[in-house]
């Protein structure tokens, strides 16, 4: 079913100032991805039935017969860059048809970031995924149910070396990132699966902090700046005295 390093210079006294810190360059990010649902908010839904709390597929709501609703995540390798979209994982909504007060309001979904480059890193965000039940008292259409991401586009920081980040979900996509929609709809009875993704950017007033060896190099050239100044200075009240 289709979804409706840092280079500073200073000029002073005449003489640049610059730092040994390595050229910048954009930034890769390359690793795995995998998600597991955490606890529900149930709402107002007093009787509330729900299963799959720290696995990879939720399942919520007292089935009527068809079974209960289900969520399920799958991760994927990825590899992107800086202000690139790329495929987070696979979300997939079943819709089912259960008893009224039993399902839930929203449920988060953890998801964990393996990195392959940066080296090392390991990196957990935690995204509110809201369910938008309605009465089955209509047509089809009338009946599909919503999820989406509370806040429509949900976006989280996290820091690489000295530099932060920001990790964006920018929605649901069934043709690879062409089109994205921020909410999909999955009709009674029926399973929907769709790409999720999300964006990598550097996050608003973020400055790499420099190296130690920048600093160093700064203040040496500084000084090898300044002995130059000095000794022509001496150099020409030397003339003056000849």
């Amino acid at each position: 079913m289709k979804l409706t390093n840092l280079i500073g210079c200073a000029v002073g006294g005449g003489v640049a100032l610059i730092s040994l810190a390595t050229p910048s360059y954009a930034q890769t990010f390359v690793g795995d991805s995998s998600g597991t649902f955490g606890i529900p908010n149930s709402g107002t839904n007093s009787d509330a039935v729900f299963s799959g709390i720290g696995t990879d597929t939720f399942t919520f709501g007292d089935s009527v017969g068809t079974g209960p609703n289900e969520y399920s995540f799958a991760g994927n390798s990825f590899s992107t860059t800086l202000d690139s979209l790329f495929q987070v994982g696979d979300f997939t909504y079943y819709n089912g048809a259960t008893f009224v007060g039993t399902t839930v309001d929203s449920v988060p979904l953890n998801i964990s970031f393996d990195f392959t480059d940066p080296s090392g890193v390991t990196q957990a965000f935690s995204f509110n995924f809201q369910n938008d039940s309605t009465p089955n008292t209509g047509t089809a259409e009338e009946n599909a149910d919503f999820v989406f991401p509370i806040n429509s586009i949900g976006s989280q920081t996290f820091t690489v070396g000295t530099t932060e980040y920001t990790l964006a979900l920018s929605g649901f996509s069934q043709d690879g990132g062409v089109t994205t929609v921020e909410e999909f709809r999955v009709l009674e009875g029926e399973s929907t699966t769709a790409g999720l993704f999300g964006k990598i950017t550097t996050a608003p007033d973020s400055e790499p902090i420099p190296e130690p060896s920048s600093v160093l190099g700064i203040l040496a050239l500084s000084a090898l700046g300044g002995g130059s100044l000095l000794k022509r200075k001496r150099q020409q009240m030397n003339k003056v005295k000849l």
